[in-house]
């Protein structure tokens, strides 16, 4: 399934984008990046055999990738006109998610007044109990390393 998703992704890509890059992810699945479009479609197996799990996400600055914005299930069988119409329509609602975002003005929806009162309603701390937590975590495992490894010498 892993080289029929990989040609697929790259027959897709080609209808999608000029410019792109096609990799294979740890899990199985191909991703699709759009850096000039700001975009990346990611093929996965989805539950049902001959099933694929498309997912639509936008590039942020640096490079990163955010969450998925949308995703759909496609049977492979459809074809390729199938799959790009749907990874078309997945694009536009990532695109739709994202508000242009003017200085000194609210996002659609919201006043001044409110986006000023959701800053100002934390107490000044920068590091949350749950980043504590992970950064103790962290540090644990480091020490369990090192530990382990100046004991098997």
């Amino acid at each position: 399934m892993s080289a029929q998703l990989r040609d697929t992704a790259g027959e897709l890509a080609e209808i999608l984008w000029r410019e792109h890059t096609v990799y294979r992810e740890r899990s199985g699945g191909v991703v699709i990046r759009g850096e000039h479009v700001r975009r990346w479609i990611s093929l996965a197996p989805a539950g049902g055999r001959g099933e694929v799990l498309v997912r639509a996400g936008r590039i942020l600055d640096g490079g990163t990738t955010a969450p998925a914005r949308s995703e759909a299930v496609v049977p492979l069988s459809a074809g390729t006109g199938v799959l790009a119409a749907t990874c078309r329509r997945l694009l536009a609602e990532a695109a739709d998610d994202v508000a242009p975002v003017v200085p000194g003005r609210a996002a659609p929806g919201r006043s001044n007044h409110s986006r000023k009162a959701a800053r100002s309603k934390g107490s000044g701390k920068h590091t949350s109990f749950g980043s504590w937590v992970i950064l103790a975590c962290v540090v644990g495992v480091i020490a369990l390393y090192v530990y382990s490894t100046a004991r098997h010498g």
